[in-house]
């Protein structure tokens, strides 16, 4: 058995988890630690897949991006 548990101990782990989580909520656990783990191996496997390369800058900045002011020609009080 894994970790050197027995059976009983697996049980006795079983009963504790449906008690603290309930009979309904164990498919939604179980399927979401299998996306866990899915997410996890492709993450792991997928480490030279990482795309660095740069990105190009803005040749002009847009006018969304410039401040809102006072244009400069007007007169200071």
């Amino acid at each position: 058995m894994p970790f050197g548990m027995g059976f009983g101990e697996l049980v006795l782990i079983l009963i504790i988890v449906m008690v603290v989580f309930g009979a309904t909520k164990l498919p939604q656990l179980g399927d979401g630690l299998g996306k866990a783990i899915k997410n996890f191996k492709r993450s792991v496997g997928s480490l030279n897949e990482i795309d660095v390369t740069p990105r190009a800058a803005p040749s002009e900045p847009s006018a969304e991006a410039k401040p809102a002011g006072p244009p400069e020609s007007a007169p200071k009080p």
